[in-house]
């Protein structure tokens, strides 16, 4: 007798074959609630279980992906809400530095910034 995982998942099938069979190891018909809990709401089907810790975030912007705005417009959205244009000359492991447009002094203006406060840049 061969061992099942719940569900009649096959661990040993390729991913490819999840896909192709249109369902993924957590698809699974055995009753998830006993084993977890009632799901959202206290209704039935608990779903897939906590992620421990909570949600995963990020926690900041990657440094290899805003290399690829260096010496171009690039307009930073921060995690508060602010957004501004920025020119950056220097990529760091935790931060960024460059020119920054002040709009209200008409002058771009030479400013550093700690990667974890940058929400989301797009650049030309």
């Amino acid at each position: 007798m061969v061992n099942r995982f719940p569900g009649s998942w096959d661990p040993w099938e390729s991913q490819g074959d999840w896909y192709r069979h249109g369902r993924m190891p957590w698809d699974s018909t055995d009753n998830w609630e006993d084993r977890w809990g009632p799901g959202p709401g206290g209704g039935p089907g608990g779903g897939r279980p906590p992620v421990p810790g909570g949600p995963v975030t990020p926690r900041a912007v990657d440094p290899g992906a805003i290399r690829g705005c260096l010496y171009r417009v690039t307009r930073v959205r921060l995690d508060r809400g602010s957004s501004f244009w920025f020119y950056p000359t220097f990529v760091g492991r935790e931060s960024v530095a460059g020119y920054r447009w002040r709009s209200r002094s008409g002058r771009w203006e030479y400013f550093g910034i700690d990667l974890d406060r940058i929400r989301s840049f797009s650049c030309r």
